[in-house]
């Protein structure tokens, strides 16, 4: 890996500040990418549980409301320490986590353990996050939106594929069989390890960057209207994930239940859906960039509502082209959202890293809850028909500064 890694690097401040160090944000990325595959591996196998321990919804929803919840309440603290006091090697710290509750989560043969086993998963992705969005903030060469596209495609390209490989190696041989998903970890924690090492190398280089400098000026904006513009961004995270929480946690349910195609079928489907979210995220940044990320978050949340209140009602083959097209369009917000709020508070970027992917994960675990407990009370069409209505907070955006033109 260090060889790899090395010679691309520039060791000038001016050079890191001129170009992006497309090595680090591919590495990083494909951290991101192991990451959110070992994570999106406990919703994948939920009909799994379901089936073994005759969960209901409302359990269901309880696994996801205690995986996001350790996965979000952690790293606004997380971001807010470690822009202090950066922590490097925290990120492979955060795998170990990650590992031990896969391990946990393979052999867990109650509701309580399950709970502790997906908590260990939370809390290493709660230390993952913050810390490794700083790395591609450092890597970006000041194209901001395309390192967090870059980035977060990783993740997105991980949440796809963990469903596809838990539906090829869990679904059909049994709860036992998520330790090999332990592999991956290991691999993940080896590669941070290469990423901290750069990291730690680099820090000094944060200060003397002339485009970090100037976009710590930030956009002159009163502190009453980046509170403001901060609120209206987190009730943006608050429909688009909340809507997420219905694709990711209830999606397979829903095929399963309208369409009856089997265990195996749902999971494919819900990969395509993923798929194109993974799609949608690296359209968001470089667009954001060009025309101005306000547009590009208006375009992605309040622009998806037609497809997602027509979802409920149509065929099977609908249904799954529908879910693509939702998942393209919804996914290009969050860089956006992310590049634009810290643009808002310069300097700040693992708080600010911290607090959006933690209230994105809490508000995914939340919704799931919500949902999984409104599917016990009515139906999983409902609940469908319901959060279809969500995107259309995405109005508000309207009420956001303009703060490109600004700059």
């Amino acid at each position: 890996m260090k060889t790899t890694l090395q010679p691309t690097i520039p060791l000038q401040p001016e050079a890191v500040a001129q170009k992006t160090v497309y090595a680090i944000l591919f590495t990083i990325s494909f951290s991101h990418l192991l990451n959110d595959m070992l994570q999106s591996v406990v919703p994948a196998i939920y009909p799994l549980f379901k089936e073994r321990f005759n969960f209901s919804f409302t359990q269901i929803g309880l696994i996801t409301f205690t995986f996001q919840s350790t996965a979000s309440l952690l790293q606004p603290f997380v971001g807010f320490y470690t822009d202090r006091k950066p922590r490097p090697f925290s990120l492979s710290i955060g795998m170990c986590f990650a590992l031990m509750g896969l391990i946990m989560l393979s052999v867990a043969s109650s509701f309580t353990l399950i709970l502790c086993a997906v908590s260990l998963m939370g809390i290493g992705s709660s230390i993952f996050h913050p810390e490794s969005s700083r790395v591609a903030y450092l890597a970006s060469g000041g194209k901001k939106g395309l390192a967090q596209s870059i980035f977060q495609l990783g993740g997105n390209a991980g949440s796809a594929i963990g469903p596809l490989l838990a539906a090829l190696i869990v679904i059909p041989y049994g709860q036992f069989y998520i330790i090999w998903f332990s592999l991956a970890a290991i691999l993940a924690i080896l590669v941070l390890i290469q990423i901290g090492k750069w990291y730690k190398g680099h820090l000094h280089l944060k200060m003397k960057n002339p485009v970090a400098t100037q976009a710590e000026k930030g956009p002159g904006l009163s502190k009453k209207r980046v509170i403001i513009s901060l609120s209206i961004l987190l009730v943006l995270i608050f429909s688009k994930y909340f809507y997420m929480a219905s694709m990711t946690s209830y999606f397979t349910f829903f095929l399963i239940n309208k369409f009856h195609v089997s265990v195996q079928q749902s999971q494919l489907y819900l990969f395509g859906f993923l798929a194109a979210v993974a799609a949608g995220t690296v359209i968001g940044g470089p667009l954001g960039d060009r025309f101005g990320r306000k547009y590009i978050i208006w375009i992605s949340i309040l622009g998806v509502a037609p497809f997602t209140l027509l979802l409920p009602y149509v065929g099977l083959m609908w249904t799954v082209i529908l879910a693509i097209i939702i998942g393209v369009i919804i996914s290009s917000a969050f860089s956006a959202i992310l590049v634009y709020a810290t643009d808002l508070v310069p300097g700040k970027v693992g708080m600010i890293a911290g607090l959006f992917f933690g209230f994105a994960f809490g508000m995914g675990g939340v919704g799931s809850a919500l949902l999984g407990w409104l599917a016990d009370k009515t139906s999983i069409g409902y609940v469908f028909q319901i959060c279809a209505f969500l995107p259309l907070i995405g109005i508000i955006t309207g009420f956001l500064p303009n703060i490109e033109h600004k700059k």
